[in-house]
This record gives C-alpha cells, sequence and structure tokens, in this order.
C-alpha cells in the first residue's frame, strides 16, 4: 500500500464526509419536505448552482473514463469536448423555461411536468422509470471511478475483499445523503472543484515538462490515435450532438435546475459554465500523456491495467508522475468527484420514484413528512442497483456506462424537451414513440453485448455508424408523430393542459 497517498487521500475523504453531514444545518429547512431534501428549497444561487452543477455535470466519467477512451480508443474519446460545447447553449435556451414552469407549479421532476402537461399519468411513469434506469449505470461509473483509485493506493482483496472498496463508499454516499439531502453535495462540491482544479494544473505543468514537451507528447502517440479515421467521422458526430442533447434530461441535471433561485441564475450559470469545458479538454489530453508515459508497459502497473484495462491509466500516470502525497490529492479529487454526483443522482432517481411512482400509484394519500422519508429509502435502493451494473455488466471503457444511460434518457426528449414549447404530439403519440425509442436502442446495444453504445446502420450499401441513442431518438420521433396523425384521425382525447402561458416566463424565486 501506498502509505503516504493512502494518508493524504483518506484525510481529505474524511473532510468531505464532515461537511456532508454539517451540510443539514447549512441553510436550514425542513427536511421532512421533500422540495427542502431533494432541492435544497429552491433557494441556491449562481455561486452554489454553478458549484453544484459542475459537481453534478464533470464527474468521475470526466477524470477516469474520457481520458481512459482517449488512451485506448484514440481521437474518437474527445467526442466530451464539443458535446459539451453543444449542450450549453441547449441548457441555456431550454431550461430556464422547466424552471419557470416547474416553480409556478410546484413540479419537483421531470416527470411532474410531463404528467401536468399532458395529462398522462402513464406517460409520466414512463419518464420516471426512464430516469431511474439511466442514473443506474451513471452512478455505477462513479463507483467504479472510486475502485480504480482505491486500487492504485494498493488497497485490494480477493473475493468479496475486492468489492471493499465499493462498499465503503456505498455507506458513506448513504449515510450524508439520507441525513443532509441535497445540500450535502452541494457543499461538498466547493471542495471538490478546488482540488481538482489544483490538481489539473499542476498536472499539465509538471507532466509535459516531464514528457519532454506536449511536442514529445504527440509524436509518441500512434498516428491511427491522433487521427479519426473516415469510418469514425459519423461516431463521434453522433456521440457529441447526442449526448448534448440527453445532458439536460438526466435527472441529476433536472435537479440541479430547479434547486436554483431563478432564471437569471441558470442562465449566468449557462454562460460560466462552459470554463469546465477547458477543463474537460485538458483532462482528456491525460490519455495521451498515459501513452507517451508507456505506463501501460510498466511492470509495477500490470496487475492494474489487467484488472480495470484502460480505465487505469490516469491513476498510473499520476503514480509515475508525482511524489506520493499528490497522489493522495489527486487520487481524492477523482474520488470526490465521484461521489458529489452519485450523491445527487441518487436524490434524482429517489425524487422521481417517490413523487411519480409512490405517491402517483402506491400511496395517494401519503403525507409530506412521509413522501420526504420514502426518499431518503430509496436513496439507498438505488444505489445498491448501481453496483448491479459494475457486477454483472461488461464493459471495456468505463465511458459505455455513461452512454448506455444516455440512449435511455434520450427517450424522453420529445416528451420533456418539445412538451416545454408545444402539445402537438399526441400522449398516446408520445409513449407509443417513447417505447419504440427504448426498445430499439436497447437491442441497438444489446448487439454488441452492452460493451458498445455504437451501431452501424445498414442503408444498402452504406454502412453508417453512430451513437444508438440517437438512431433511437429518430426511430421515437417517427413513430410519435405518425402515431400522434392516426390518434387524432380517431378523435382520441388529448387530455387538458395544467400549465399557462405565463407559467414558462416566470422569473421570481
Amino acid at each position: 500500500m501506498n502509505v503516504p497517498a493512502a494518508i493524504v487521500f483518506f484525510l481529505l475523504f474524511g473532510v468531505v464526509t464532515v461537511l456532508g453531514f454539517v451540510a443539514a444545518r447549512w441553510r436550514r429547512g425542513d427536511l421532512d419536505q421533500l422540495h427542502e431534501w431533494g432541492l435544497g428549497g429552491r433557494r441556491f444561487g449562481t455561486l452554489v448552482t454553478w458549484f453544484l452543477l459542475g459537481g453534478d455535470l464533470y464527474t468521475a466519467y470526466t477524470f477516469i473514463a474520457v481520458p481512459a477512451l482517449v488512451y485506448g480508443a484514440g481521437a474518437i474519446g474527445f467526442f466530451a469536448v464539443p458535446f459539451t460545447i453543444i449542450a450549453y447553449p441547449i441548457f441555456f435556451v431550454v431550461t430556464p423555461r422547466l424552471w419557470s414552469v416547474s416553480h409556478a407549479r410546484g413540479y419537483i421532476t421531470g416527470a411532474d411536468f410531463v404528467r401536468g402537461r399532458f395529462q398522462s399519468p402513464l406517460l409520466a411513469l414512463a419518464i420516471a422509470l426512464t430516469g431511474i434506469l439511466a442514473t443506474m449505470p451513471y452512478i455505477a461509473l462513479q463507483l467504479v471511478g472510486i475502485q480504480v483509485v482505491v486500487a492504485a493506493l494498493g488497497i485490494e482483496g480477493q473475493g468479496w475483499m475486492a468489492e471493499a472498496p465499493l462498499v465503503i463508499a456505498f455507506v458513506i454516499l448513504a449515510a450524508y445523503t439520507y441525513n443532509s439531502g441535497l445540500r450535502a453535495p452541494a457543499m461538498i462540491a466547493v471542495v471538490k472543484d478546488v482540488v481538482i482544479y489544483v490538481t489539473v494544473i499542476a498536472a499539465v505543468i509538471v507532466i509535459p515538462m516531464q514528457l519532454g514537451g506536449f511536442a514529445k507528447i504527440f509524436a509518441a502517440v500512434p498516428p491511427q490515435k491522433l487521427l479519426l479515421a473516415p469510418a469514425q467521422t459519423s461516431t463521434f458526430v453522433t456521440l457529441a450532438f447526442g449526448s448534448a442533447c440527453a445532458l439536460t434530461l438526466y435527472p441529476h441535471a433536472t435537479t440541479g435546475i430547479l434547486s436554483s433561485s431563478g432564471r437569471r441564475t441558470i442562465r449566468r450559470n449557462a454562460a460560466i459554465l462552459p470554463a469546465y469545458s477547458f477543463l474537460l479538454g485538458i483532462i482528456a489530453l491525460f490519455g495521451y500523456m498515459a501513452i507517451a508515459a508507456h505506463v501501460g508497459d510498466a511492470p509495477e502497473f500490470a496487475r492494474g491495467f489487467q484488472q480495470y484495462g484502460a480505465n487505469y491509466a490516469v491513476p498510473a500516470l499520476f503514480l509515475r508522475s508525482f511524489p506520493s502525497w499528490f497522489v493522495g490529492v489527486a487520487f481524492a479529487a477523482i474520488g470526490i468527484g465521484a461521489l458529489v454526483p452519485a450523491a445527487i443522482m441518487s436524490i434524482a432517481a429517489a425524487n422521481l420514484f417517490t413523487r411519480n411512482i409512490y405517491r402517483e400509484y402506491l400511496r395517494p394519500r401519503c403525507t409530506d413528512k412521509e413522501e420526504a422519508s420514502m426518499a431518503k429509502i430509496v436513496s439507498l435502493v438505488v444505489k445498491l442497483g448501481a453496483l448491479v451494473f459494475i457486477v454483472f455488466l461488461p464493459q471495456k471503457y468505463a465511458i459505455q456506462l455513461q452512454l448506455l444511460g444516455g440512449v435511455w434518457i434520450l427517450q424522453t426528449f420529445p416528451a420533456i424537451i418539445l412538451g416545454l414549447y408545444t402539445r402537438w404530439l399526441h400522449r398516446g403519440g408520445l409513449l407509443a414513440g417513447w417505447a419504440a425509442g427504448m426498445s430499439v436502442g436497447t437491442w441497438m446495444c444489446g448487439t454488441t453485448g452492452f460493451k458498445s453504445t455504437t451501431f452501424a446502420l445498414k442503408l444498402g450499401a452504406l454502412s453508417l455508424p453512430g451513437y444508438a441513442a440517437l438512431w433511437a431518438l429518430i426511430t421515437n420521433l417517427v413513430v410519435a408523430i405518425a402515431a400522434t396523425l392516426v390518434l387524432d384521425a380517431l378523435g382520441m382525447a388529448r387530455g387538458e393542459d395544467e400549465t399557462k402561458p405565463e407559467d414558462y416566463f416566470s422569473e421570481s424565486a
């Protein structure tokens, strides 16, 4: 075990764990109310929202999975950079409307909005189940990040003991999310961002100096990994665009948005969050730095690469490049960067289950306190569900976990995003389109054994590989439009819209 690194790692981990419990006393509210426990009382200002959304959207996916994909597959891994650049204009335009109507009507989840907009409990149920399902692999990705860095510290075991780091992470997450709700990750996100920025700035200065500069780094990368092959172009474009469209649909993103104090807060964050995109570009380069450092050929890292594959590239790079004490800081950055979003994701999934399944179908007359208590319990169950993805779902790169969730969550785009602007699509058509998109997207991923989310469409002699989520969304929209035309022709009832036009422009908190 790397004792100095482990000491620093656990000290920082201990600090954020304490903060997670202290957060219950920050901006005090009645945590027996779901909007207080699950949305922080809807009172977060620009700065807190910036840290919260940054901690929400830039995760272990950023620090482990993106460089791992660059290390293993090359330039295709840089799709994550244009993905975030495309996402923020969408974020700027769409999310203020979602905040306004949710504030005006007391909505806590995206499924709440769909329920009110289309008067369709069944469609809202589909949206809620999709959100929970898509969140599971995303939480699993965070736990993979913790698992990898703890193993890199030399803390390993055999059999069930090999899963001990995940059990520890689960207990920590379970304890402070149950106790403090969304306030915990909001407070911890500040520490997380400071540690990550320190780590990245140090890495982008020190590692290139050790390797002889960026020119030598790029010279050491095989040519086929520096540039996209012609066959990869459509995959790169569809991954970037599809992921950008999916970003604001994730329940944890919705939770971060609805916890803010107003439309202006959201617009300001849409303008300043691209600062993280610059950070993401630097982190993606760690994959090339790991190639230039030949960490995959070093005997001391052989076991880590054998067990975790390309996901071990960044931990190995830091172990090679920094003294033990700073390795502890860097690994803590990754670990905390996993805990913050995992906490938000479990809260978001709990909000969906409690509001749109438990209260809607199982106990309609439950009190507000019972609703909040159920959300706390469900937040624990969701984390257990995420462990299933790690144990039973094979993957070559951890990033496939996030992309798989994207395949599913993008199928809520017509009901939520288009629903913010129009009710032209029939509620029955939206449900039919959702079912078609979910089926097609899952089948496409299943053809690869769930090892990839890329699927090649066959159009005669032409093969067009791309992100399965986008192909599934196209199927979804085609079916939804066709079903709408048929249902309208048959005179099927559309249901009443409980929202009003002015609801979408409310400015005050």
